[in-house]
C-alpha cells in the first residue's frame, strides 16, 4: 500500500511539471503576441497574422517563381531584436539555404513572398531561438527580419 501512495504521488508530481511547463509556453506565447502587436503599433504597419504567432509585413509580393518551406532561396536580411539592436545582416547579395535548414518562422514565412518580393517577419520566439539564447539574441526574444526573397533556385 505504502508504494502504491508513493507511486501516485510521483505520477501527480510529474504531471504537475508538464502543466506547468505547457502553461510557461502559452504564457511566452501571450508575451511574445503583447510585444509583436505593440511593434505593429508604435512602427504603424500593416501586418497580417498567420495564427501559428509569426506575422508579415509585406512591401511587395515580388513576380517571380514562388517557393515553398522546402526550397533553396537565396535572401537578404537584416535581423533584429523589437529594440532595433540588429544581430545579424547579409550581403546585399544575399545568401543561399535551404528553408528546412532554418528557423521556423523563415520556413513558414518566406514563402509569402515570390522572387523579387520583400518585407518584415515578425517572429514569435517559439519560432525562433526559444527559451535558448544565441549568442547577442536573449532567450525568448522576439524576431524582426527585413527580408528579400533575391531568387529561388
Amino acid at each position: 500500500m505504502k508504494y502504491l501512495i508513493l507511486s501516485f504521488c510521483i505520477v501527480f508530481a510529474f504531471a504537475g511539471c508538464k502543466k506547468k511547463k505547457a502553461d510557461s509556453a502559452a504564457d511566452q506565447a501571450k508575451k511574445d503576441q503583447d510585444i509583436i502587436v505593440k511593434y505593429i503599433s508604435d512602427n504603424n504597419l500593416t501586418a497580417v497574422a498567420t495564427g501559428s504567432g509569426l506575422y508579415i509585413v509585406t512591401d511587395a509580393v515580388g513576380t517571380g517563381k514562388a517557393c515553398t518551406g522546402s526550397s533553396d532561396v537565396r535572401v537578404a536580411y537584416t535581423g533584429s531584436l523589437t529594440n532595433g539592436n540588429i544581430f545579424d545582416q547579409s550581403a546585399p547579395t544575399g545568401v543561399t539555404f535551404n528553408l528546412q535548414n532554418v528557423i521556423a518562422g523563415w520556413t513558414e514565412g518566406i514563402p509569402h513572398f515570390k522572387e523579387g518580393g520583400s518585407g518584415t517577419l515578425l517572429i514569435p520566439s517559439a519560432l525562433g531561438y526559444g527559451a535558448t539564447a544565441q549568442s547577442s539574441i536573449p532567450a525568448n526574444s522576439v524576431l524582426v527580419f527585413k527580408i528579400k526573397l533575391i531568387e529561388v533556385l
